[in-house]
């Protein structure tokens, strides 16, 4: 697989495809994977957090997951042609392993957020083993709790949704000690699979406007998508300046 460096992070070049197949193998591999699901938001913060940047440049792989990536991997030697959406993906996985051994571990969300998630999931693809949930407020003395369930029931994929860069480096520090084979940041992915939030129209996720949603339904996240034009003109100043490695 191709790997496009934007501003430091690298991004697996994969199709939606290829992305739900590599992980569907990762289920039944003797090492244990990570996937993460950058969005432009996330590489600036990475710029200023350099352990952030050292737990996304750790992963298996980085998947695509806004259209400002693909966009902004234009100025890069290396351009991706897809945007692999990181609800999607973990959507097209449940669909392939519905009906087998995989089992799967949602950990995150407001109290009640990923027992619902379960429900809804488990009626939409029959067959799916989702073995365990767990929301995502906790202390210390609860995070032992939450990992020592998760290595009770063993999960093949873990789900973890709290937010980033929380999320992502949770699964870095503690993926070691985990008896899991896949984990995957997910974001908020359990408000919309419980129904709690809603997704864009399709429409605007095939315009690559699903951001624009976003931001005329959830007005709060104003300041966050100053991020957008503020990560494009990074990008196009990189590609001329050279300032940080792009591939």
């Amino acid at each position: 697989m191709k790997i496009c460096k934007i501003l430091g992070v690298p991004f697996t070049v994969v199709t939606p495809k290829q992305a739900v197949e590599r992980i569907v193998l990762s289920l039944s591999a003797n090492e244990k994977s990570i996937v993460y699901t950058p969005n432009p938001e996330m590489v600036m913060e990475a710029r200023k957090d350099p352990d952030f940047m050292k737990v996304l440049n750790s992963s298996t792989m980085n998947i695509p997951d806004g259209i400002g990536i693909v966009y902004g991997s234009k100025f890069t030697k290396v351009p991706i042609k897809h945007r692999v959406a990181g609800y999607d993906t973990i959507q097209s996985v449940f669909e392939n392993i519905k009906n087998t051994e995989k089992t799967v571990y949602f950990f995150g969300g407001a109290p009640g957020i990923a027992q619902k998630a379960k429900e809804v999931m488990e009626e939409k693809y029959k067959g799916l083993k989702i073995v365990g949930v767990q929301d995502g407020y906790f202390d210390e003395e609860k995070e032992k709790e939450i990992i020592k369930d998760i290595n009770e029931k063993s999960p093949s994929l873990l789900l973890v949704g709290i937010g980033f860069p929380k999320q992502e480096k949770w699964i870095y520090n503690n993926l070691p000690d985990l008896n899991v084979k896949v984990a995957v940041g997910v974001g908020g992915s359990f408000d919309v699979m419980s129904g709690n939030l809603k997704r864009a129209p399709k429409i605007f996720i095939k315009l690559g406007l699903e951001w624009f949603h976003r931001l005329i339904t959830q007005p709060s996240r104003f300041v966050r998508m100053l991020q957008l034009p503020l990560f494009m003109l990074a990008v196009i100043k990189n590609k001329f300046t050279k300032k940080e490695e792009m591939s």
